[in-house]
């Protein structure tokens, strides 16, 4: 099966949190390696990809998949890409997985696209 999940995000509206709450706010939904160093345009576009990749497992950010679930990374060429956490694995079984984050115009937007592995899973 294959699942698809998108987000926009402003960066005004992460900016507006990040000047209300600082580093505690990016703590709540970035590991330290994700956040270090990052634009304001990267942080919100990070936002947006771990939100779209809560969509495409059909969850939405909440207790099944948390931010703190989604790790971020980038390869060596610059490519965004995503893996999960123990846990959310064993919830969320996938194959595999492709993450683009772009922004522009004062948008973040990202878009996933998964490929669950259904093999074993009764229920689909």
């Amino acid at each position: 099966m294959i699942n698809v999940g998108t987000d926009l995000v402003s960066i005004a509206r992460i900016r507006e949190a990040y000047d209300r709450f600082g580093e505690r706010f990016l703590r709540r939904y970035l590991h330290p390696d994700e956040s270090s160093g990052k634009s304001l345009e990267t942080l919100a576009g990070y936002w947006a990809a771990k939100e779209a990749v809560a969509k495409a497992f059909g969850c939405g950010i909440g207790a099944e998949l948390g931010f703190h679930d989604i790790r971020l990374r980038h390869d060596a060429k610059g490519a965004p890409s995503f893996t999960l956490s123990k846990s959310a694995l064993r919830r969320f079984p996938m194959r595999d997985a492709s993450l683009s984050i772009s922004h522009d115009g004062g948008f973040a937007l990202a878009v996933v696209i998964v490929v669950l592995d259904t093999r074993d899973n009764p229920l689909s």
